[in-house]
């Protein structure tokens, strides 16, 4: 019985167990189950038939019998656990879908989507399925939507990080363990292979050479099925999408001379190259691991920051304090926050006073003093003091909240990085089998001998075997990459060296990437007399920074500093710290509680003011200031000599601004900025067309670093800026930044090397082995040679660097 294929799926089955409609112009549809005969129908009265045309001769898998489990959807807890509720009431909600195989399928979903009354905005990402969805709960309920997507064949689950994590590690042990038996084999055969070459020159009995022979064939068998599969599969979904790329030459350069090896093995005419086939296979799927072990692990931000923020938050009701979970908090609310304890939700302070940290969101390097009719934004972390204030947005729509699902947004539209070696793969892998296929019908047109045309065209296809192409990236990536490593720089993708390489502007964030993001004392004028562990012990019972600041200048300039038993300690908010010792009253702050305090101080500074005073009377005065790191003006001034302008952008004020820029010597800079002007800023440079690198350290820089090119954080740097950004700069040192450009430049240009290498070596050896001068045992050594010339090549990237 002849097979046909389904209307819907395209998938052959054999007519008889086919089920068969006829249409009115008599032709007949034929489909493989209900499933897709129901989703037929569905999508024509939809007027989405046209799928069939995008579809074109792609398969697809029949509809599953799913379990009835929609009513999930629609529980209380998944609610809390996956979907969003926006502060214009429409929920959202982030879905995998299960069962895309191409473009045609994302634009059937999208489609039934947007046409699905409800829905207010559907987009689907092709290369991770995710998709974005968002919906009117008051129009249409998850369960439903969900139920649309399963009535056209495909299936959808939340999206969850955890999930897709493991997902990544488990392609990593895959890679992993193909790789550690192609090594295995690889190792072995060489040892065989070698009494081979000998026995060639110096004799060997048939028997032990078949011997040999077997034993060669039973190191490179697992090596070519189960090391090599991910080419075989890569070279068939290539195929399938019309594509010729390299992994189709590997497995078939690999199979062919395999296959042959095989035949020589078994008759006991010519010489087999099994050693050829698991040197293939190992060589470039040690650049394939190299690959997957250098994609950035699969974590979802909103986790990053939940981990950071408060769960529950103290809400005062009718005057008693109690703890509410923050997505029940309502505008009008009124919230408790003690020292120490991070605002979650913005709102306007309403009683008490205090000091604020505010430089995880603007920059800012100095606590910000908040009083009633003051704002507080969520984010900010409280240094002294206890605040009520009235919430002034829910916990969906506050500032932190907003700032997420903006770089959510962000992430989602990042582009793809392509190599250099990918994107003239396709081409030379075409051509070298064109070659290959031309050269076996000409020496077979010639000679009539097959076993000649075969060994010549295997000989064409082993010699341009791309392992010098293949490697020509990622062994000078592995190389730069290392050597950056051991000098401070993680990059998160090999890729990233490339787009680095080529970047042209370099925006920096002040606060904690320019300077250390902590005052020290630039000035210290004592009035008279004191015993310096009295003020050592003062500023150690404060967390302020200006206190641990005075702590910190005390321990350079003192040894044996002990600290002294204070009583009645006492915070003041945003002015200072209260204490008594022996019958001293000790004060600590700045100027403002000194002259409440009737003490009498030169206010006159640009810099941070510390009083301390004993028994009524000033004796020391400290000013202090957030530093330049240690070498920064170098390393700018050397990263500008590369030929890149360098940009400011930080929340901080002008003034403070202006004097790090001239310190540093950075020419251009913008200060005020909240984060979505500084990712704004990334926006107008990329409309200029430049490729923009972008290091900073706090939630106020992820949204920006997620906007550029290459997004660069500081190893002490917040959660959120580390998970967005491609390189860390692990010892926080802008030194290391420099190094970050020159490294990405020096390896780009071996890759370029490397390329131009293999392209110079395929013009020569190619048309040798065409003409029948090669035999395949030289060309797997010649591949070979032309693998070490560019290990030894990419090997020369050290050379302008010391070792730390």
């Amino acid at each position: 019985m002849a097979k046909v294929p389904c209307t819907h799926c395209h998938l052959e089955f054999d007519e008889s167990v086919m089920i068969t409609e006829e249409e009115e112009n008599g032709e007949i549809r034929y489909f493989c189950c209900k499933g897709c005969q129901g989703v037929y129908h569905l999508l024509r009265s939809e007027g989405l038939d046209t799928f069939y045309d995008k579809l074109g001769k792609n398969r697809l898998e029949p509809p599953k019998e799913l379990s009835d489990d929609l009513h999930k959807f629609d529980l209380e807890g998944f609610r809390k656990k996956y979907i969003v509720e926006r502060s214009d009431g429409l929920y959202e909600i982030f879905l995998i879908i299960e069962g895309i195989h191409c473009a045609a399928c994302v634009w059937l979903n999208e489609k039934v989507l947007h046409q699905t009354p409800g829905v207010v905005e559907a987009t689907i990402n092709y290369t991770t399925n995710k998709a974005h969805v968002v919906w009117d709960p008051e129009a249409i309920k998850l369960s439903q939507i969900i139920e649309k997507i399963r009535a056209i064949g495909y299936n959808a689950y939340p999206y969850d990080p955890k999930l897709q994590e493991e997902r990544a590690n488990k392609a990593r042990r895959d890679y992993y363990s193909r790789l550690l038996v192609a090594i295995f084999a690889t190792m072995n055969i060489m040892w065989i292979a070698v009494a081979q070459y000998t026995g060639m020159f110096t004799g060997m009995r048939s028997d032990v050479k078949a011997v040999l022979n077997v034993a060669e064939w039973v190191l490179a068998t697992p090596t070519l099925f189960y090391s090599g599969w991910v080419f075989f599969r890569g070279a068939w979904f290539g195929l399938k999408n019309r594509f010729v790329n390299m992994d189709l030459l590997v497995a078939s350069g690999a199979s062919l001379a395999y296959i042959y090896s095989l035949w020589a093995m078994i008759t006991g005419k010519g010489e087999v190259y099994f050693d050829s086939v698991t040197m293939i296979i190992t060589f470039v799927l040690a650049g394939k691991y190299l690959e997957v072990l250098s994609k950035k692990r699969a974590a979802d931000t909103m986790d990053a920051l939940s981990n950071a923020l408060p769960t529950e938050i103290m809400v005062i009701e009718n005057d008693e304090k109690v703890m509410v979970p923050v997505e029940e908090v309502k505008p009008g609310d009124i919230i408790e926050v003690r020292p120490g304890e991070k605002v979650a939700i913005d709102g306007v302070v309403v009683a008490g006073e205090g000091s604020f940290d505010e430089s995880s969101l603007t920059g800012e390097s100095e606590p910000i003093y908040k009083r009633p009719g003051d704002e507080i934004v969520s984010g900010s972390v409280a240094i002294d003091g206890v605040v009520r204030y009235e919430a002034t947005k829910d916990y969906g729509s506050s500032m932190l909240t907003t700032l997420v699902g903006l770089l959510e947004e962000s992430l989602t539209k990042k582009p793809k990085i392509e190599r250099l070696a990918n994107e003239i793969s396709g081409y030379f892998s075409l051509t070298i089998l064109s070659i290959a296929l031309l050269t076996f019908v000409g020496w077979f047109w010639m000679t009539g001998e097959f076993e000649r045309a075969l060994v010549v065209a295997i000989s064409v296809i082993v010699i341009a075997c791309p392992c010098a192409l293949g490697l020509a990236t990622p062994v000078a990536t592995l190389i730069g990459i290392n050597l950056a490593a051991r000098r401070g720089v993680l990059f998160k993708e090999a890729a990233y060296i490339e787009t680095m390489a080529k970047a042209d502007v370099l925006v920096l964030d002040k606060t904690g990437t320019i300077t250390e993001g902590k005052p020290h004392v630039v000035s210290y004028e004592a009035y008279g007399e004191y015993d310096p562990n009295w003020l050592y012990a003062l500023a150690k019972s404060s967390i302020h920074p200006v206190s641990q600041g005075i702590v910190r200048y005390l321990n350079e300039h003192h040894e044996r500093l002990e600290e002294v038993p204070l009583q009645k300690v006492k915070q003041v908010q945003a002015r200072g710290i209260t204490a008594e010792f022996e019958g001293h009253t000790l004060l600590g702050g700045n100027a403002k509680m000194m002259q409440e305090f009737g003490i009498d101080v030169d206010e006159e500074s640009e810099y941070t003011l510390f009083y301390f005073a004993v028994d009524g009377k000033a004796v020391a005065r400290f000013e202090l200031r957030d530093l330049p790191k240690q070498g920064a003006k170098e390393a700018i001034e050397q990263i500008r000599k590369l030929g890149i302008d360098i940009v400011m952008l930080t929340g901080d004020n002008e003034k403070a601004a202006a004097r790090v820029a001239e310190e540093v010597g950075v020419p251009h800079f913008k200060a005020g900025l909240f984060p979505e002007e500084k990712a704004k800023e990334i926006d107008i440079l990329h409309a200029e067309g430049h490729v923009v690198v972008m290091a900073g350290d706090g939630i106020n820089d992820a949204l920006a670093l997620s906007k550029s090119d290459i997004a660069i954080a500081m190893g002490s740097g917040s959660d959120v800026a580390l998970e967005v950004s491609d390189v860390v700069l692990l010892d926080d040192r802008i030194t290391s930044l420099r190094d970050a450009f020159l490294i990405s430049r020096r390896t780009y240009k071996f890759v370029k090397q490397n390329l131009a290498l293999s392209v110079i070596y395929n013009s020569i050896t190619i048309p040798l082995a065409v003409a029948g001068y090669v035999i395949p045992l030289v060309a797997a050594l010649s591949m070979s040679l032309s693998s070490l010339m560019v290990v030894g090549n990419s090997m020369r990237i050290k050379s302008a660097f010391k070792t730390k």
